[in-house]
Parts: C-alpha cells; sequence; structure tokens
C-alpha cells in the first residue's frame, strides 16, 4: 500500500499517516469480526460470502479488465480461468 502512494509522490509522514489509519481500521474490523462470528456460524458463513462476493466484484470489474487492456492476449483469459478452476478444486479437496 505505501509502495504505491510514495512513488505517486505522496509525502512519506502523509504516507506513513495513511498506512497507520488502514492498520488501526483493519484490527477494529477483526475485533468487531471476531464478536459478531462468535454468535454462530450462520453469521460467519454470511459475512464471508458477502466478503467473497465484494471481491469477485472487485476482480470482475476493475482488475480484470485492466488485464485485458495492459496485456493483450490470451495469457488473461487463461490465467483467470486456471485460477477459477483451482479455487473450485480447492473447496472440493477441503
Amino acid at each position: 500500500m505505501a509502495v504505491p502512494m510514495k512513488n505517486g509522490g505522496m509525502k512519506i509522514s502523509k504516507v506513513i499517516y495513511y498506512v497507520i489509519l488502514s492498520g488501526i481500521t483493519t484490527g477494529v474490523g477483526a475485533f468487531f469480526g471476531a464478536i459478531i462470528g462468535s454468535i454462530s456460524e450462520t453469521i460467519i458463513a454470511t459475512c464471508l460470502s458477502f466478503a467473497a462476493g465484494a471481491m469477485l466484484y472487485i476482480v470482475s470489474g476493475e482488475l480484470v479488465p485492466e488485464a485485458n487492456h495492459l496485456y493483450h492476449g490470451r495469457m488473461t483469459a487463461l490465467g483467470n480461468m486456471l485460477g477459477f478452476l483451482m479455487g473450485i478444486f480447492a473447496t472440493f479437496i477441503h
């Protein structure tokens, strides 16, 4: 997180501030997640499904089109398919 901000020309004091701020919010989220997750396994499953949906939205809406724009060819599509299949197989093995 810090390297892109520093390479973008941001002052080091601002970079440190934003990194610490994001670390604090991550800790607070983990704390509340542990409290909510101890209530029931259904709530854990629901929260994880929302998190997975958010990650799929980000990957599908932002990262894949950007990869296709930067690297013309079939490797991005093959990489996506391979990653998807590996994820499916990982859920069956567990």
